[in-house]
């Protein structure tokens, strides 16, 4: 350029002009991080878009500097490319409005701003005789996608394994499983069905040693001759039905989480309104500040409501107004306190031959964090004298070493026939000495012991002698267990031996029985049969739901059958009695190179025949974030980590993709049954995990130990080769989002008898979600992550809170219509109640919030109603 020009183009710049240069250098850095990264992406395998793209706005940046509107041309035409470019990846695998719009805010939001910004600029940017040659070559470029984008991304290392069978959900939005399925569902009830063809599923993988008191079993590995619980001196418990109350944790002793009650329905529930709240008082001290996790479900029966604080505080209120009439606090130490604070429910009971004016004629048992077992008389709140010592039982008798938080007790126990059933959290990936995942029986009058079921002792046992443990480290069931009164079983869901991610250690039994429904008899604690949902489970893919009880329908009537979902998605239909698989079960072959432990993994994994809540893959143009730099980064990682689909073996030398990640599918919430209109309720969540093994050398060189404070997101795994760095939501570095596309939770109704999608939603707002933390406020439906589960009503609604939003959100259970939301005072991880009192039908929810889910902390329960 001569001077002359340089002169003119300087003496032309006004105000419009310094701010055209100012965007120009903007744009060239934007250009020329694209660029960099984009060139590395290629390098990897990537996308071809970013590179070019760079070069383009380099170029535009330039001109705009130099006053040229050319540049602004130029970023014209880029925007139009990036434009093209967006709707043809998104769209390869066909479009599904409700979801896959949100896949185009990192790749068309932040360039239409900038292009906005652009046009601001125009007055400032002078004509350049060589416009319409340049313009109808960037043209010609910005049109063909071919320069804009490599290939669909194929999983590295290996083929992934195959997708799902063609009566799989899509995970689109009123999309059914077959084609032919309409998008809602039927109005009528549904009528029963002939019995589908049944495909026993394996119990365990083959090298497995055999079980302990294992059932009889068939060529495939399943139990069909169970021991049936014969106890004639232990009838079985009678609670209160369900309706005008909720007398267990799941609503029903069989956790349908259905009410029967329909005062409030799809017609008026549009005038929900709250009616009382009541302050529990139990909020975070300073020593117990970012642990909370309440999760608790009330029970009511009668005309009182017993809710459970985080720290075990039983308090009794009016069902009606809210009113506390008594309160119990067992004075739990905030060091007690394991993964988070929390008491998910109460278990009650009834003696009979007792005068209902007697102490503890009903009680409320109650497992805490500092692992005790707690009675106390439900009219009063006072301990019941004759149940252990005092009232209590001292749950770490046996254990061995351990120590505050190591082994508490979160879920609520179980009553079955008398005998109280119990399971403790054990904290993940501590060490591999840790507590033994050890279940035990009470008697429920008593206290007094009656059998242990330890995996490593062969099954039931009584109590160690001097001096002896039960076996260490082996999985342990933290969640909720579900009884049933009639066979007299327990169905225990277990988790994980002590270091989830590392496996060649483990025991046959362990292997066996890891990630499985179990079922036991209640009063002797010998097993009847387990069924395993994971073989060799290397990802923390514990269960987490409690198992709900139903009658399902075939063409001979009905079979007693359970429903078991899990963390992978995998929803199963079991026969209660014998644990077979009500649907085929296939095996199929997954990958087991590319990680730390090839020699461990199992070769095939089970994938159920009913129904499957989540996708089978992830690919590279699911990546995010709030602009093409973040999207870019999650490219790199993505291209960067070990990936070969579901069940990709853990690594070391790289990151490894778990996708879904450990909270679901469907976690602790569980699912809900709506038995009139036969339909299946799921909620659950659709994110992956970014994570990487530690070596042991490595992980001691920065300190890494067993319950260490300043760990970060690695866990110890003390005792095995490897440490492990889990990012549980993969997140692009400052601003926080999460690295996968939206939506991260949805919410589906499903055909009870064939397992085949009615309706699937995306389930939480954007409204308190956003980047570096602060809520967008944006009333816009993305599909938050969500923990806590459903309750469904016979007035044909589905109440679920769960969402990052903190909104209890009513659905009409047929068609996935939400009728009603209201905002919570604190995050809804919780799963709601439904009942009756003073004629009125009550919805009750506990919003205390979640540290894992970065919702706000509180204490208040909420009742809402009609109004008069």
């Amino acid at each position: 350029m001569s001077s002359t020009t340089f002169d003119h183009s300087r003496r032309a710049r006004g105000g419009f002009g310094w701010y055209a240069a100012i965007l120009g250098i903007v744009v060239g850095l934007v250009g020329i991080i694209l660029a960099s990264g984009g060139v590395y992406l290629i390098i990897l395998g990537g996308s071809w878009y970013y590179a070019i793209t760079g070069l383009l706005l380099v170029w535009a940046g330039v001109l705009m500097v130099l006053n040229r509107r050319m540049g602004a041309l130029i970023y014209g035409l880029i925007w139009l490319g990036t434009l093209i470019w967006a709707f043809w990846e998104v769209t390869l695998d066909g479009w599904q409005p409700a979801s896959d719009w949100w896949a185009l805010v990192p790749r068309i939001v932040a360039p239409t701003v900038i292009l906005v910004l652009v046009l601001i600029a125009l007055p400032g940017l002078r004509r350049h005789q060589a416009v319409a040659r340049s313009a109808l070559l960037v043209l010609g470029l910005g049109l063909v996608p071919g320069w804009t984008s490599a290939p669909p991304a194929q999983a590295q290392d290996s083929v992934a394994p195959a997708g799902p069978t063609t009566d799989q959900p899509a995970g689109a939005t009123g999309a059914a499983a077959d084609p032919a399925t309409p998008s809602t569902a039927p109005t009528e009830t549904l009528p029963p069905i002939a019995a589908p063809a049944a495909a026993p599923a394996a119990a365990g993988n083959e090298e497995a040693g055999s079980a302990p008191n294992a059932a009889t079993t068939d060529s495939n590995g399943v139990a069909v001759s169970p021991v049936i619980a014969e106890d004639k001196e232990r009838p079985a418990d009678v609670l209160p039905p369900v309706g005008e109350d909720w007398p267990a944790y799941g609503g029903s002793e069989s956790a349908q989480r259905y009410s029967p009650l329909d005062q409030i329905n799809t017609d008026n529930v549009a005038s929900l309104e709250q009616v009382w709240s009541f302050h529990t008082g139990d909020l975070p001290s300073d020593e117990s500040e970012g642990k909370y996790s309440p999760e608790n479900t009330p029970l009511k029966i009668g005309d009182t409501l017993y809710v459970c604080s985080p720290m075990n505080q039983i308090i009794a209120l009016d069902a009606a107004t809210g009113l506390e009439a008594w309160r119990y606090d067992p004075k739990v130490s905030p060091d007690a306190i394991p993964y988070g604070a929390t008491c998910k429910g109460l278990a009650y009971h009834a003696q009979p031959d007792l005068d209902p004016g007697q102490l503890c004629a009903t009680r409320l048992i109650m497992g805490t964090l500092d692992a005790r077992l707690i009675a106390v008389d439900a009219a009063t709140g006072q301990l019941c004298p004759d149940f252990g010592s005092g009232g209590q039982v001292n749950l770490e008798e046996g254990l061995g070493h351990t120590v505050p938080g190591w082994y508490a007790v979160t879920s609520a126990p179980v009553i079955v026939r008398g005998v109280v059933i119990t399971g403790a959290q054990v904290s993940d990936n501590q060490a591999n000495d840790a507590p033994s995942g050890v279940v035990r029986g009470y008697d429920a009058i008593t206290g007094e012991f009656m059998w242990a079921w330890d995996l490593g002792k062969g099954g039931a046992v009584g109590e160690p002698a001097e001096g002896e443990t039960y076996t260490r480290g082996t999985p342990n069931m933290w969640t909720t267990a579900t009884g049933d009164q009639e066979l007299g079983y327990v169905y225990l869901p277990l988790g994980n031996s002590s270091s989830d991610y590392w496996g060649p250690d483990r025991s046959e039994a362990e292997n066996e029985y890891a990630s499985s429904l179990v079922a036991l008899d209640a009063t002797t604690g010998e097993e009847a049969w387990h069924f395993q949902t994971v073989h060799h489970d290397v990802w923390d893919y514990d269960l987490g739901s409690q198992v709900t009880l139903v009658d399902f329908p075939s063409g001979d009537g009905t079979v007693p059958a359970l429903i078991l979902s899990s963390k992978q998605g995998q929803i199963y239909i079991l026969n209660r009695q014998t644990g077979e698989s009500l649907f085929p079960v296939e095996e199929r072959e997954v990958t087991t190179t590319g990680g730390a432990q090839t020699e461990y993994m199992s070769a095939t994994q089970p994938y159920s025949g009913y129904a499957n809540l989540t996708k089978p893959d992830i690919t590279e143009e699911q990546m995010w974030g709030m602009s093409p730099i973040d999207q870019l980064w999650c490219r790199i990682q993505f291209r960067l980590a070990h990936y070969t689909g579901q069940y990709t073996p853990p690594s070391a030398d790289k990151p490894f993709i778990e996708y879904p990640g450990y909270n679901g599918g469907s976690d602790w919430g569980s699912v809900a049954i709506d038995p009139e209109r036969g339909i299946l309720i799921a909620n659950y969540n659709d994110v992956p995990n970014y994570s990487q093994l530690i070596p042991r050398d490595a992980a001691e060189s920065e300190d890494i130990k067993a319950f260490g404070e300043d760990n970060g997101d690695v866990s110890a795994m003390e005792g095995v080769p490897y440490a492990i760095d889990v990012n549980a939501g993969w997140r692009v570095p400052g601003t926080g989002m999460l690295c996968k596309q939206p939506p991260y939770g949805w919410i589906r109704g499903i055909e009870l008898s064939t397992g085949k999608t009615l309706w699937d939603h995306p389930f939480g707002s954007a409204e308190r979600n956003g980047p570096f933390g602060i809520p967008s406020m944006l009333p816009f439906t993305i599909g938050t992550p969500n923990n806590g589960g459903p309750v469904t009503t016979a007035g044909g609604l589905t109440f679920v809170a769960a969402t990052s939003d903190n909104k209890l959100r009513a659905f009409n259970t047929e068609t996935g219509e939400e009728l009603w939301s209201t905002d919570l005072p604190a995050g809804g991880q919780a799963t709601p109640m439904i009942y009756e009192a003073g004629g009125k039908q009550f919805v009750v929810i506990y919003p205390g919030g979640h540290h894992f889910m970065e919702t706000p902390v509180g204490d208040e329960v909420v009742a809402y109603a009609l109004p008069e």
